[in-house]
């Protein structure tokens, strides 16, 4: 059996994937930047695919590797696999949902400090002028955190995460999920919000935690800006197209909003002529201290890449040799193959 990785997003040897699968299968590593890269007799020997979304796993991958018969997504969002399309080749598609869980979480926490702190803010000043402005800084972004409320926008495994470390430095806690059954916020000690407009009303910081689909693509739009507190700040750890990149940009600028730190953007590598990037690059004030950008990164740690790989190679080979079924998320899709 074939296993191909088509898009790495690492350098070398699929090490830790050839040790899952031991002498089961063969995986192959690409770093291949379009379909025509690899060689069509691996495409038709593919029994198992690895795929980290560089490349879209739709109906022209799909055409190529027509005895596949399993795609995993190298990662918790799926939104890089056509689902549907899948399903109804009868090919089964999987996640990877629990490898980055503390990591985006501790990111996203990581981030609210970064702002609130000041910590990026210091960190220039002093290397632009470490005697002159060796002295704390007064912003509407640097605050006590203990007693302000946590917004999550998504409550699943990363938004329970990240909520719960927020409740340990004191913050109180509120969601808006409708997808989470009534119950699970008593477990957590976290408060429901009915609806996205009321949860950005009353939280201070607003963390996104939502998986990127129709309903949420673009769901951070200029409306649910308008509602959030002229004090507030916006963390995004999800996915890039939750957010409309243009509406936070306008939104820092007029000071709508206190302050963005956004990790994941709707175009990556962003454009470097985008409003919000040549702000930063210029210095201008609006963004001094109020804007902090990490370049998708919050998922990673060596434990947690290790951790991606090996998952998602035990996902592919236990299908692939009869064994358990782990994370499908096209089972509404799926049809026999016959």
């Amino acid at each position: 059996m074939l296993i191909v990785m088509p898009d790495a997003r690492f350098d070398g040897a699929a090490e830790f994937e050839q040790a899952e699968v031991g002498d089961r299968a063969e995986v192959r590593v690409f770093k291949a930047e379009t379909l025509d890269d690899i060689p069509d007799e691996i495409w038709s020997r593919t029994d198992g695919l690895m795929v980290w979304g560089r490349i879209r796993c739709d109906t022209a991958m799909l055409d190529r590797a027509q005895n596949c018969r399993i795609v995993v997504r190298m990662g918790v969002g799926f939104d890089a696999i056509d689902i549907e399309e899948a399903g109804k080749r009868g090919i089964v598609a999987c996640n990877v949902p629990d490898y980055g869980t503390t990591d985006v979480a501790d990111h996203a926490i990581g981030l609210m400090l970064s702002l609130t702190r000041g910590i990026v803010r210091h960190h220039t000043n002093l290397v632009d002028a470490p005697v002159a402005k060796w002295k704390g800084i007064d912003t509407p972004v640097v605050r006590r955190i203990r007693g302000a409320t946590f917004g999550l926008v998504g409550r699943g495994r990363i938004g329970t995460a990240a909520g719960l470390r927020a409740k340990a430095l004191g913050m109180n806690v509120i969601f808006f999920d409708p997808y989470i059954p009534d119950g699970g916020d008593q477990a957590v000690g976290f408060e429901r919000r009915e609806s996205l407009e009321d949860l950005l009303r009353d939280a201070d910081i607003v963390s996104c935690h939502t998986p990127l689909t129709e309903e949420t693509r673009g769901m951070i739009n200029g409306q649910a800006l308008s509602c959030m507190k002229p004090e507030g700040i916006l963390i995004n750890t999800s996915r890039g197209e939750v957010i409309d990149l243009d509406a936070v940009t306008e939104a820092l600028q007029s000071h709508r909003i206190a302050a963005a730190a956004l990790d994941v953007l709707p175009k990556e590598p962003p454009d470097p002529d985008h409003p919000l990037f040549q702000a930063l690059k210029n210095r201008a004030d609006w963004t001094d201290g109020r804007v902090v950008v990490t370049p998708h990164a919050a998922w990673y740690s060596p434990d947690g890449a290790r951790d991606c790989r090996e998952k998602a190679a035990r996902t592919v080979i236990n299908y692939l040799t009869g064994g358990p079924l782990r994370n499908c998320v096209n089972e509404l899709f799926l049809q026999d193959r016959g």
